[in-house]
């Protein structure tokens, strides 16, 4: 090898010093060294290291996990995942004793499916078979008015039909053959506080009806339904309404007033008594149990009413709430109302001595006794509401099923006519439009859109068509002067108004009727079909 001279020479000519200082420059270098390690290629090497150990850590255990998942009975796993656990775990050496087992497995789990039974879900009935029979009818009457107010009873109660029992407070002098309800006098309740001096103590006793009617002992009975006396039903809608509920629940069915400052001053969540309301016979049984201790903690309370609220807020129940169930704290006409029925069934009508005749120039009992005509031929659409067009006229129809037809000129719109007029007074006379618990209109926002009502007179049913025939002649009453250059309906006279019966209408979703005007050659004479619509049938001009 050779020798660098220059190297050489630099060894032998170094004094004893420069020894020296050479280690100490070394050291130097070597802590700049060890400090800048951490932060280059010693903290890189490092993390190397853990990734590394890291990896062997996690590739051992999910061996590990999925040799001790391939030797446990599989569960709930797809064809996917035994092909995947297969695929992951055969080796040409093992492929064979690997997937053999899971085959059996699986071939075996098929097998378990098979012969598993089979669950078939049937779908929901959301109705029960309840029929009249089922309903007792308790109705709360006073033994002044009972002279009068049993003329209303007569009209909806059928005899040996309908069940049921009227509270009185006193007796009264009764006839054999009358068709009416049992009479029976109310238990005492001279020991129950009442200190409203708004009131009546009478509320006591009409708020235990429905406990009085329970402790009867009826047999087979699913619901009891309250009512005043001034009260009509429509009983096979009540049968409707109440056949969607579960009757061996906890039901209280009703409905609130029509007046926003009464439900203000009550209570929303309260069923009003006049325009009934229905409690299942399991929470009429509980609520006869506590009903004497509960309404004995409230006192203050005004009717009969808020009492049966008040004990079901104790028991807990809701109220359900029905439409069709009407209190009518209304006063005047029922045109505006009747005429613009909701959709769904027409179960009660209260306050008939309040408001006016619902036919007009008949007593009251005529009236109800016209209202029932056309119950017995199709008791399902009683009210409904159904809206049309004349177009070659520019007249806009509406039907009230068994009660009215109007006509109105011009155009206007469903979502108007659905919209009851104010006919009626609220039942806090000083009290505007503002005050009900619904959207109202006024009667007309023209002189020329004054509605031409006729009001229905007759009702017969042709077998050979098999649909029921109304007939509706018009209300006379004076009219403003209109300048539209159109043809008044004031050229009507009658309107003859054809329906086939429809008594499952309430087994389908609901939605109004359509009707359709029929041209015709007779100018004092109109023609109108009312039925389901059709597909793509829709109430527009």
């Amino acid at each position: 090898m050779g020798v660098n001279p220059s190297s050489s020479k630099s060894n032998h000519d170094k004094k004893p010093e420069d020894y020296d200082k050479k280690p100490e420059a070394w050291e130097q270098k070597s802590a700049t060294q060890q400090r800048a390690l951490p932060l280059g290629i010693g903290g890189y090497r490092s993390h190397i290291t853990w990734i590394f150990l890291i990896s062997i850590m996690l590739y051992v255990l999910y061996s590990t996990n999925l040799l001790l998942t391939s030797t446990e009975p599989a569960i709930d796993c797809s064809a996917s995942a035994f092909s995947l656990s297969t695929e992951r775990l055969s080796t040409p050496n093992n492929s064979s004793s690997l997937s053999l087992p899971i085959k059996e497995k699986q071939q075996q789990q098929e097998e378990e499916e098979k012969e598993a039974p089979q669950i078939q879900l049937t779908p929901l009935s959301h109705r029960f078979d309840t029929e009249l029979k089922h309903i007792v009818f308790g109705i709360a009457a006073s033994s002044n008015l009972w002279e009068k107010r049993k003329e209303y009873i007569k009209q909806w109660w059928r005899p040996k039909v309908t069940r049921g029992v009227v509270w009185l407070d006193t007796p009264v002098k009764t006839r054999r053959n009358e068709g009416l309800p049992e009479i029976r006098i109310s238990g005492s309740t001279s020991r129950m506080p009442y200190t409203n001096r708004q009131g009546k103590r009478a509320a006591l006793r009409i708020s235990r009806v429905v406990s009085e009617t329970a402790r009867l002992g009826m047999k087979d009975v699913r619901w009891f339904v309250m009512g005043d006396d001034d009260t009509v039903f429509v009983v096979d809608n009540v049968v409707r309404v109440l056949a969607k509920y579960d009757h061996r629940q906890f039901y209280y069915v009703g409905s609130s007033s029509e007046s926003h400052v009464q439900n203000i001053f009550f209570s929303y969540a309260m069923a009003y008594g006049g325009g009934g309301f229905a409690i299942s016979y399991p929470l009429a049984k509980e609520l006869e149990k506590m009903q004497d201790r509960c309404i004995q903690r409230y006192p203050g309370l005004y009717g009969s009413d808020d009492r049966i609220q008040a004990c079901m807020a104790e028991l807990g129940v809701p109220l359900t709430r029905e439409a069709g169930f009407h209190q009518y704290d209304v006063y005047g006409n029922l045109l505006g109302l009747l005429g613009a029925h909701p959709v769904t069934p027409l179960v009660s009508v209260h306050h008939l001595d309040v408001v006016d005749p619902i036919f007009p120039r008949m007593s009251r009992a005529e009236a109800l006794q016209r209202l029932f005509q056309p119950v017995k031929f199709d008791s399902a659409s009683m009210m409904q509401q159904s809206i049309c067009y004349d177009k070659r006229r520019d007249w806009s129809i509406s039907v009230s099923w068994g009660f009215v037809v109007q006509i109105f000129r011009g155009v206007i719109s469903p979502r108007e006519l659905e919209t009851p007029t104010r006919t009626f007074l609220n039942w806090y006379r000083k009290a505007d439009y503002t005050a009900y618990a619904f959207n109202t209109r006024p009667v007309t926002k023209h002189p020329c859109q004054k509605p031409f009502v006729f009001y229905m007179d007759n009702v017969r049913y042709d077998r050979a068509k098999k649909q029921t025939v109304t007939t509706h002649s018009r209300h006379r009453e004076s009219h403003p002067y209109c300048r539209w250059k159109m043809e008044s309906p004031d050229s009507i006279d009658s309107i003859v108004v054809f329906k086939k019966p429809d008594n499952l209408r309430w087994h389908k979703s609901p939605r109004r009727d359509c009707c359709r005007v029929f041209p015709t050659k007779k100018k004092s004479t109109m023609y109108i079909t009312v039925g389901n619509c059709r597909d793509g049938e829709i109430s527009e001009l």
